[in-house]
């Protein structure tokens, strides 16, 4: 209804006040808010303002094996003390367990019973204790302890818990502002460092466990054999030299309580010295006091860093490593041990580094595109629409304003793809205005007066909207469930602004409506062009139509040529996308992607020479851009860390080649992720095409149903075989493209279904291939006019948003335009076909079901 109670014009004008208020706080920087105030701002990605970003995967074999040595310990001593005979005592941890076998097997449940002693408890969701180990024995007298599942789980929860809190530690030692270091998933850490260019000293904090313990030498040993029980041989820190220690560890490092860098007084070489808690103190002059002249070897991560002679007591709590540190490496185990140890190693899996200077590259690019396409898509609503089109535009303002103030209320991190989805949403928004301005036209045509054909347009016009971008909400759910990192702030960023314009296009621009005609009480809309006009009444009408009104254009002829050509294009995009293949970006087949600066034009082939040396397979160098500006591309190394090792030789390549070489960005991927990644993209696809499938069978006919996936499939494959021919890559970005354009397309298909469904009830003796080609010729316009601001929006993506959006904005172009001609060519024809025998049938539908369908 057009008429609006003022309490309703209250609320939907606080509502644009509202949005208006809370976007306002992300004009001023956090340090201009008083204290107490806590502002909810939208944060900048380190895409746009420069940082690392790590993903560490904890090694949960280690917390298994050490779990199981800590049994195999414990059992000894409890078989010592109850004079039980054993061997094979071993852990086994890739199977998760540990076992023996004693010699007298009438001991066995003796020994089973004080192996159970030895399990920690679990809490079981259902708030029930249970045992972490469960013991099992067998009639020879073999006994063995295998780690639960709850206990695994428990374990694995409890490593990452606390490794998560360590990294925390340490990053802040760093003095690192505004690091995010957050769970993801079962095993993994997120860790985001904004504004650090350079994330080596991090990764190497990160990527130490810091485990610090003592042990006696055992001098007897002879190193050229095998070790004797309860010793092991350790590395020294001296190259090709090993130690001989007792596996017993004298004393923890978790009794550290403090750790400080300093000098030697004596020597001035630079060394760490600590101090221990009371438990701490006590054993370590325990120790010390029952060893004087002994050998004390410090051991950090399996490596004995210095074993000096224990000259006397050492009863004060305090004590020195000594070695050969420099002032940054006796600081950073300095932070280390203050920060106490990982439970488990910790790998790094994903890496991406973006310098400051290419985030405000992209800040500036995604800035231009969004300005270039606000302007495009204005003059055309404007100049398409007249006064409706600019009431739209007003509309989309408000759009804009309340979608920053949604991610702002969700304290989202804006990244370059998120700047892209607000791009789109311009050319999305206005797909429900034209729909009803499209609507009203007819009305209006139809002979109702303004008001009616007014109310008309929006009220038959609500029904569309909703199942159009219905669609589009169930790819970027897809998107987001299967996506990772940036491409879920796009998801989230086109889902945001398709619920807000939802309501901006059916409520906002429906009361700019109401008060223009209760305030001119027109005798006609301004929707057609007239004779004998004055030059501003023809301005607040449409200048210019994309199609002719009234055409009959019999489309349904060239049907079966349609198909034909589409299956054989799209035969050929499968094919040419097996072979020669879809280039796979580094997300889908790791690696590494460097890109460089020199500090003036560089020689590419000195830049080859340092990178060719390095033997890390097929790498690829090509200038990229200006002539101090290179790309370097490296193939998988075989794990995650030989995909660190081989960024850390690059750079000290690169520098040594060159002095003063900066690495403006870096994204290391390792093989699991990578598959993992890929996996989900091909998920997303495959979910959005099943979840719109079932959508429109339920809301539509099956007919519709079947045309619509076949459709989608076929748009999609025409897409992919694009990016075959243009060499773009298949990456998490492209396949956001590909959803995108899915959704765009299931809502073309859905208006003009909508529409066929319509007539269907409208004319029920017309023949199904008129009826067709009726129902397309009568949504032409709303459908190229959607195209139309799609285009307008994606194509300053494309030109001037930089080399990270250009692929994906010439796939949503060239997905645009197929997306339009499937509608008429592909998806009319197949319901014209399916539908034939069953669509037309006027006598089997019973009244009361047709016409509460059309109302719908």
């Amino acid at each position: 209804m057009l008429h609006f109670a003022r309490w309703k014009q209250a609320v939907i004008l606080g509502v644009c006040l509202l949005g208006v208020l809370l976007c306002l706080p992300n004009l001023m920087p956090r340090s201009a808010f008083p204290s107490w105030m806590e502002p909810r701002q939208i944060s900048l990605g380190l895409d746009l303002r420069g940082g690392s970003y790590l993903l560490l995967e904890v090694d949960l074999n280690t917390v298994v094996r050490e779990r199981l040595e800590s049994a195999v310990d414990g059992v000894r001593g409890k078989l010592r003390t109850a004079n039980i005979r054993y061997v094979n005592l071993a852990a086994d941890g890739p199977n998760r367990r540990m076992g023996f076998r004693v010699l007298d097997p009438a001991q066995a449940s003796t020994a089973a019973a004080a192996l159970r002693e030895l399990a920690e408890p679990v809490t079981l969701p259902t708030g029930q204790n249970v045992p972490d180990i469960e013991v099992t024995t067998s009639p020879d007298g073999t006994v063995t302890a295998t780690l639960s599942e709850a206990g695994l789980r428990a374990k694995a929860s409890a490593a990452v818990e606390q490794s998560i809190e360590i990294i925390r530690r340490r990053v802040d030692e760093t003095g690192v502002a505004e690091a995010l270091i957050a769970r993801q998933g079962q095993s993994r850490i997120l860790v985001t460092l904004p504004g650090v260019e350079d994330p080596n000293r991090i990764k190497d904090l990160l990527g130490r466990t810091a485990r610090m313990t003592f042990h006696l030498v055992d001098e007897g040993a002879n190193l050229a054999g095998s070790p004797p029980p309860g010793v092991m041989f350790l590395p020294s820190e001296r190259p090709g030299e090993r130690v001989a220690v007792r596996r017993s560890v004298a004393v923890d490092g978790k009794s550290l309580t403090n750790a400080r860098a300093g000098q030697d007084s004596r020597t001035g070489e630079w060394v760490v010295n600590f101090t221990f808690d009371g438990t701490g103190t006590r054993r370590f002059a325990d120790i010390t006091r029952a060893n004087v002249g002994r050998p004390f070897a410090i051991v950090l991560d399996d490596k004995v860093i210095s074993a000096p002679v224990i000259r006397e007591p050492i009863t004060g709590g305090q004590g020195q490593i000594s070695g050969s540190f420099t002032v940054r490496t006796a600081n950073d185990l300095a932070v280390l041990l203050r920060a106490g140890a990982l439970p488990a190693p910790l790998t790094i899996v994903e890496e991406r580094t973006v310098g400051p200077e290419l985030g405000a590259d992209a800040i500036r690019a995604g800035m231009i595109s969004l300005a270039v396409g606000t302007l495009f898509v204005f003059i055309y609503m404007g100049f398409a629409y007249g006064v409706l089109g600019w009431f739209a535009n007003i509309a989309l303002a408000f759009n804009i304003v309340l979608l920053m103030a949604g991610l702002s209320v969700l304290e989202a991190t804006l990244t370059l793809p998120g700047i892209a989805g607000i791009v789109l949403t311009l050319g999305t928004a206005l797909d429900a205005n034209i729909l009803i301005n499209e609507r009203i036209r007819e009305e209006v045509k139809n002979g109702r007066t303004p008001i009616n054909a007014l109310e008309a347009g929006y009220t038959k016009a609500s029904g569309t909207i909703l199942d159009s971008n219905v669609t589009n909400l169930i790819a970027m759910a897809c998107l987001y469930g299967f996506g990772s990192g940036p491409v879920k702030g796009f998801a989230v960023t086109v889902a945001i602004g398709t619920i807000v314009q939802m309501w901006t296009a059916t409520v906002l621009t429906r009361l700019f409506a109401s008060w223009w005609y209760r305030r001119t009480r027109p005798k006609e809309l301004p929707v057609f062009q007239r004779p004998g006009l004055s030059l501003w009444e023809r301005l607040r009408r449409p200048l210019f139509r994309i199609f002719p009104d009234g055409t009959r254009i019999p489309f349904m002829r060239g049907a079966k040529t349609g198909l034909i050509i589409s299956a054989v294009l799209s035969t050929l995009s499968v094919a040419i996308a097996f072979h020669p293949g879809l280039e796979k970006g580094i997300d889908f087949k790791g690696g590494v992607e460097m890109e460089i600066r020199t500090p003036g034009p560089g020689d590419i082939s000195v830049l080859r020479g340092a990178v060719g040396g390095l033997g890390l397979g097929d790498a690829t160098l090509l200038q990229f851009g200006d002539p101090a500006t290179f790309a370097l591309r490296l193939p998988a190394q075989g794990d995650e860390g030989g995909v660190q090792r081989a960024v850390t030789a690059v750079r000290e390549a690169f520098e040594k080649a060159v002095p003063g070489t900066r690495i403006l960005r870096v994204e290391a991927v390792g093989n699991r992720i990578s598959d993992e990644l890929f996996l989900g993209g091909l998920m997303a696809l495959g979910l959005s095409f099943l979840a719109m499938l079932l959508y429109i069978w339920i809301r539509f006919e099956w007919q519709f149903g079947i045309a619509a996936i076949a459709t989608l499939i076929l748009d999609a494959t025409k897409t992919i075989g694009f990016m075959v021919l243009f060499g773009i890559e298949f990456n998490l970005t492209t396949v956001a493209a590909i959803l995108t354009i899915i959704g765009f397309s299931a809502n073309d298909k859905v208006v003009v279904f909508d529409r066929m469904r319509e007539n269907l009830r409208k004319f029920k003796a017309m023949p199904l291939e008129q009826l067709v080609d009726l129902s397309i010729n009568e949504t032409m316009n709303r459908s190229l006019g959607t195209s139309m601001t799609l285009l307008l929006s994606a194509l300053p993506l494309a030109l001037f948003g930089g080399d990270t959006l250009s692929g994906f904005a010439w796939v949503m172009v060239v997905g645009i335009v197929i997306s339009a001609g499937s509608s008429v060519f592909i998806a009319a024809p197949i319901v014209l076909f399916t539908g034939r025998n069953r669509l037309r049938m006027p006598d089997t539908a019973p009244p009361g079901k047709a016409e509460g369908a059309a109302a719908s």
